[in-house]
């Protein structure tokens, strides 16, 4: 891992499954502990960055492609980022590990049901009765990471306890991340 770049937390999980309320957490606690922290959230890049490609197997990794570079921008200068994309196959993870120094893949497990009981855009219900196209663990695969940093489970974790995991991970890890002047933790 590179000294000088920040973190990449990479949140990797279905629709529903806590990436971004996890992420949120975890950046909150990384500002508070003095770090320079961004997060991109998947759904919000689509409507900027991303805006314009669909759902295809081609437009997701263009898509993936498009996040990991900004991620890697913002790393190297020292900002950590937390990245909130289903990246639903393991290729498109594969091409950003193998992009940005200090990537931290975080799989976020939830079950498929208790994603659809979350889901109050009715995304799910959509893709079921055929609306949405090429919808991740409905009619398009979420390939589960093989070994990821770090696993959290959100249906049967606490939010606090998914937060303490991934900060305890890079406490752990400090050694191998860029620090700020003056700051002694992640």
């Amino acid at each position: 891992m590179n000294n000088s770049h920040g973190a990449v937390l990479w949140f990797t999980g279905l629709s529903g499954a806590g990436k971004t309320t996890t992420a949120e957490a975890v950046l909150q606690k990384l500002r508070e502990r003095g770090r320079r922290a961004e997060l991109l959230d998947g759904d919000e890049l689509r409507t900027v960055i991303c805006k314009g490609l669909g759902f295809s197997m081609e437009d997701r990794f263009e898509n993936v492609r498009r996040i990991a570079y900004v991620a890697n921008l913002l790393s190297r200068n020292g900002v950590d980022v937390l990245v909130s994309a289903i990246s639903p196959y393991r290729a498109m993870r594969e091409y950003a590990q193998q992009q940005i120094p200090n990537f931290v893949e975080i799989y976020v497990n939830c079950p498929l049901h208790v994603c659809e009981m979350r889901d109050v855009k009715g995304l799910y219900a959509k893709a079921r009765s055929g609306e949405i196209k090429h919808f991740t663990g409905v009619s398009d695969p979420y390939e589960e990471p093989l070994q990821p940093n770090i696993a959290l489970n959100t249906s049967s974790m606490p939010l606090d306890e998914n937060v303490q995991t991934v900060l305890a991970y890079l406490d752990q890890m400090k050694h191998r991340f860029h620090h700020l002047p003056g700051k002694d933790a992640i």
